[in-house]
């Protein structure tokens, strides 16, 4: 990420500052909206008193600032590659524009992507032959045919700035105690070596290709045995590898300017993981912030935002960053149902959630999938943002886009999150100080109830609507 300090410097000097509200843009979508975010409302603040407690309000404090925004976006993995590539170029140009260009789309400023093959990969492979432990047949030329022009694509839309981080599933078979690259495993010992210079050679020949890597996870969750690519790391053994093996040969290799991830699994564990190697002086020096995603509820419990919030407080200089997160079809049937609300509001609370608890990214998966929730070579079909049908091309947008969309458009890297609450618990809020200047604040009802309310900036408010079931981004200017 490229933001310089001069804005920066603004933003800062901005949010420090009283921050007299004039106007605001209200961007708003709902059920029977239409696809995409309505045409903006102009509205205008007005002086304001002291609120009673018979008015809804959000109340926005700029002066009170946290965490810096990395960027927000999804994942180009093989699958969204190999839909994006059987597309006709005119819908491979408006798949383009939607999600990276952020006048005419949402503006996706972050991407992640996987080293060698992953569940959302059409077969199991890698980058070296069995045996090949000194990697001198090292090829990412199955990259080179569908991911690596996406990637570049994807870059150029972006207008040449793309936020990328890369995750691997498992180590090859040859390096694992199953031999296998899939059911779990973990890595044996005498490979540890071998596996960090994969992430060097990795680094390297993606540099070559045009797509530089910003970071990497250690490991796609590590505390999984999955019937697709996984491998088991313990905390000790994950901070062993970072500090002897990793972290020391990304140095050697000039690259100790990519930002290393460490934990990329679900909140649950966060805290104890992440601790367990931070701790540590010498694999801590090696971390940047700490990946995480969000399934720990599919297991019938609730969001544990309050592990992302402790470990912000107890490790403040090792961010926490949002690395993955969707919806799968369930029953028996498992058939997708892309026009289902309840999709895009569940990116919407989580995404507010995240970023209030300190998040610094956040990261949808699969960025497009086929009509079926794929290509995936072990059957585990997932929702994304756009849907392509095979035969016909035809796009199908689920309204996941849009609520990404309310974020990624207007909350840009070098954002500063701000003090926002809500005196409704049916309204969620949100808000951010952008490098420009201006101030986005994310309002979602959830419910089934209209709320009237207003918000409420240094004395000045201004009064609107939250439809049910919907979410709005203010733009406010002075």
């Amino acid at each position: 990420m490229k933001t310089s300090l001069a804005l920066l410097a603004l933003a800062c000097a901005a949010a420090r500052a009283d921050f007299p509200a004039k106007t605001a843009e209200l961007y708003l979508t709902r059920p029977g909206g239409g696809p995409g975010l309505e045409r903006p409302a102009r509205l205008k603040f007005r002086p304001a008193d002291q609120p009673s407690e018979r008015q809804p309000f959000v109340f926005v404090d700029p002066s009170k600032t946290f965490q810096t925004v990395v960027g927000i976006g999804a994942a180009i993995t093989d699958a969204s590659a190999d839909v994006f590539a059987s597309l006709p170029a005119r819908e491979q140009k408006q798949v383009l524009r939607a999600f990276f260009d952020r006048k005419r789309g949402i503006g996706y400023s972050l991407a992640r992507t996987n080293i060698h093959s992953c569940d959302f990969s059409s077969a199991t492979y890698t980058y070296a032959p069995e045996g090949d432990a000194s990697l001198a047949r090292f090829s990412v030329a199955h990259d080179r045919v569908n991911r690596l022009p996406l990637l570049r694509r994807a870059i150029a839309a972006a207008g040449g700035e793309l936020t990328i981080f890369a995750s691997p599933w498992s180590p090859p078979a040859w390096m694992k105690t199953n031999g296998d690259m899939l059911h779990g495993g973990s890595l044996r010992p005498e490979f540890a070596r071998a596996w960090a210079d994969y992430f060097v050679r990795f680094l390297r020949a993606y540099k070559a290709e045009g797509v530089p890597i910003w970071g990497v996870t250690v490991q796609n969750e590590p505390m999984a045995s999955q019937p697709w690519e996984s491998c088991v790391f313990t905390a000790a053994q994950e901070r062993d590898f970072l500090k002897n093996d990793l972290g020391p040969a990304l140095a050697a290799a000039g690259f100790g300017g990519v930002k290393i991830l460490i934990w990329d699994h679900n909140r649950d564990l966060l805290y104890q993981y992440a601790s367990t190697i931070l701790r540590d002086p010498d694999a801590a020096k090696y971390v940047w912030g700490v990946a995480y995603h969000w399934y720990e509820d599919w297991a019938g419990g609730r969001p544990l935002y309050d592990n992302v919030r402790r470990l912000v407080q107890a490790y403040p200089d090792k961010p926490p960053f949002f690395s993955e997160g969707c919806e799968c079809p369930s029953g028996a049937a498992k058939a997708l149902r892309l026009d289902d609300w309840s999709l895009g509001e569940k990116y919407g609370r989580e995404m507010i959630e995240d970023f209030n608890s300190g998040t610094v990214a956040w990261t949808d998966w699969n960025m497009m999938l086929d009509e079926r929730g794929g290509p995936n070579h072990v059957g585990n079909f997932c929702y994304a943002a756009l849907h392509a049908d095979a035969k016909t091309h035809a796009l199908h947008w689920t309204d996941i886009y849009d609520y990404m969309g309310h974020f990624s458009k207007f909350i840009r890297p070098g954002a500063r999150r701000v003090a926002a609450t809500s005196s409704r618990a049916a309204l969620k809020a949100t808000a951010f100080l952008d490098p420009d200047g201006s101030l986005a604040v994310v309002v979602m009802n959830g419910t089934d109830r209209s709320e009237d309310y207003r918000l409420l900036i240094s004395g000045r408010a201004v009064k609107t609507t939250a439809p049910p079931h919907s979410i709005a981004t203010l733009v406010v200017k002075r």
